[in-house]
């Protein structure tokens, strides 16, 4: 017996000395909530009835990260950052997960010799992929969608496909989620790193401390976001665009969450600016979840479209013999 509460006092001083990974379960839940409470009546409401599943799920994508599961680990880390200043030689943006990793690569070759510690960042753990698992999620969540819709139409069981949508919900939520939190757009993401002249907290626990601790303290729930979130958008155009964009938004209020950081710490729940900050990002955060879902509702009434020369086609134009496909 001795030895398994020492076992388990180990464990809880580990999970206590963790670094915070992402929005806590509270923020993430709510986030995902809030999107599907906004729902149009013309859209997957289908997915409320999976409500409870999607929020408890909605931090799955943190549980593959453990480094006692390596292949998980490093395929997960880099779904849940995007350190711009990282990448910012790299315009524009390719539009495949493989040609940014292998982009990132060339400059990392280019500048290993000349400027060594840059380069020791310039690869995809330290920039992160966020964007695109996001699309990845989205596109697999059209195709479910279609498979709902199929079985509608014949008066078939539906159950299959909508707990396929729900799961891929779940990661969708989880990646937009931590997109709108600022600090998962830049390598600012653990304390402020590098030249400082606003004498901003270098302290790793920032993190947490505004994403978790702070939401946790003022007990953050769908009903106090919920006015927030802005009307349907994002229902034209590219929506990988729309996605990148979204990050950069969110990117431009990091000084902001630093500087509120200055004034308590992120530790009095009283501090009404802090509130409105979270209110503000998580609001956003499931305004675009929202839109994202709603959008894919509308593309999987459409049949999928065929594409001609096939992206794995080497006479398709945008073919790359790199990665042995076309982009999106």
């Amino acid at each position: 017996m001795r030895n398994i509460i020492l076992i388990v006092a180990a464990l809880g001083c580990a999970l206590a000395a963790s670094p915070a990974l992402a929005w806590g379960e509270r923020a993430h839940g709510v986030i995902d909530r809030a999107a599907l409470d906004a729902l149009p009546a013309d859209g997957p409401v289908f997915l409320r009835k999976h409500a409870d599943y999607i929020a408890a799920s909605s931090t799955m994508p943190d549980s593959w990260r453990n480094a006692s599961e390596p292949f998980s680990k490093i395929e997960e880390d880099p779904n849940h950052g995007w350190f711009r200043e990282q990448f910012a030689f790299l315009k524009p943006i390719p539009r495949s997960r493989y040609e940014f990793i292998l982009a990132l690569h060339d400059e990392y070759l280019r500048i290993k010799d000349s400027d060594p510690q840059r380069a020791s960042r310039t690869n995809v753990r330290w920039t992160g992929t966020l964007p695109y698992a996001a699309m990845e999620s989205y596109g697999r969540i059209v195709v479910c969608m279609r498979q709902v819709r199929a079985a509608q139409a014949t008066s078939g069981d539906t159950s299959v496909p909508e707990r396929n949508c729900a799961y891929q919900v779940a990661l969708l939520g989880h990646y937009i989620g931590d997109g709108a939190q600022p600090m998962h757009d830049s390598v600012h993401s653990d304390g402020w790193r590098g030249d400082n002249p606003k004498g901003f907290t270098t302290d790793r626990s920032v993190h947490g401390r505004f994403e978790s601790q702070f939401v946790d303290l003022i007990a953050l729930t769908p009903a106090d976001i919920a006015a927030r979130v802005g009307a349907i958008g994002h229902q034209q155009g590219d929506l990988f665009e729309a996605v990148l964009s979204f990050l950069d938004d969110a990117a431009a209020r990091l000084e902001t969450v630093y500087s509120l950081e200055k004034l308590a710490g992120f530790r009095d729940p009283r501090d009404t600016d802090v509130r409105d900050t979270v209110y503000a990002q998580t609001a956003t955060g499931a305004t675009m979840l929202r839109d994202m879902l709603y959008r894919a509702w509308r593309e999987s009434a459409v049949p999928p479209a065929e594409v001609s020369p096939s992206p794995l086609d080497p006479t398709n134009p945008r073919y790359n013999p790199a990665t042995g496909s076309a982009p999106g």
